[in-house]
């Protein structure tokens, strides 16, 4: 089964990243937030990762982490398809 995690910026540019999930190939990265049949409450610690607690139980469960340079490249790439299309 497709599941992955990764870390990404909550927008476009640079800042602070937050846990991102796909749960079927083709389809764009969500913020975990955006699942919560997967997502479990954050950690009540000032300045803590969102999506941290989360990240702990879907690894354990077996759920692939991507590099945020990877995730990156799939939705540039799927943008130019579109666009192209």
């Amino acid at each position: 089964m497709h599941r992955q995690m990764c870390w990404l910026s909550k927008s476009s540019g640079d800042g602070e990243k937050i846990l991102h999930l796909q749960i079927a190939p083709g389809q764009p990265w969500r913020p975990y937030t955006a699942f919560p049949q997967f997502s479990v409450p954050d950690y009540q610690i000032p300045g803590g990762s969102k999506g941290w607690a989360t990240y702990q139980k879907l690894l354990k469960a077996g759920w692939s982490l991507v590099p945020s340079a990877r995730a990156n490249e799939f939705s540039s790439n799927l943008a130019e398809s579109t666009v192209q299309n």
